[in-house]
């Protein structure tokens, strides 16, 4: 009889486990499949950053190009690898945007999701920057 107990137990814990761990791989999932919102005003208590803070970090693009911001509290560097290799231009935060100069043209970075990027090796992914249509980098 004692036999008989046994696998109840141990389907019960293994359901528990696999609920647990489905809820965890949820709330993973969850966190990191939206883009930061770029406009909402900061926590109490925190300083006064802006919102794209939340986009320091390297972006990747399709086929090898990257997108790597560094600085904070509104000013940037923004560091863009193509074909030609990595060049960096200096950046500023304007609202829901980060702004800098490329060849005499002023570009801007946006959160977008990936269809918006208007590269297809980027469409399926969720939490992207866009610098225009055909220039878009992704973290998941």
């Amino acid at each position: 009889m004692a036999q008989a107990n046994l696998p109840t137990r141990t389907t019960r814990w293994g359901v528990l486990a696999f609920a647990a761990l489905a809820l965890l791989v949820a709330g993973c999932k969850d966190q990191s499949s939206s883009p930061a919102p770029v406009s909402a005003a900061s926590p109490a208590g925190s300083s006064s950053a802006p919102a794209t803070d939340q986009w320091l970090g390297k972006w990747d693009g399709p086929e090898g190009t990257f997108l790597q911001l560094a600085g904070g509290n509104g000013r940037y560097d923004v560091t863009i690898q193509n074909l030609d290799g990595p060049r960096t231009f200096p950046g500023q935060a304007a609202g829901d945007r980060i702004e800098f100069e490329r060849n005499g043209v002023k570009e801007s970075l946006r959160a977008t999701n990936g269809a918006d990027t208007g590269m297809k090796w980027l469409s399926e992914r969720s939490n992207c920057l866009t610098v225009r249509a055909g220039e878009g980098y992704c973290r998941d």
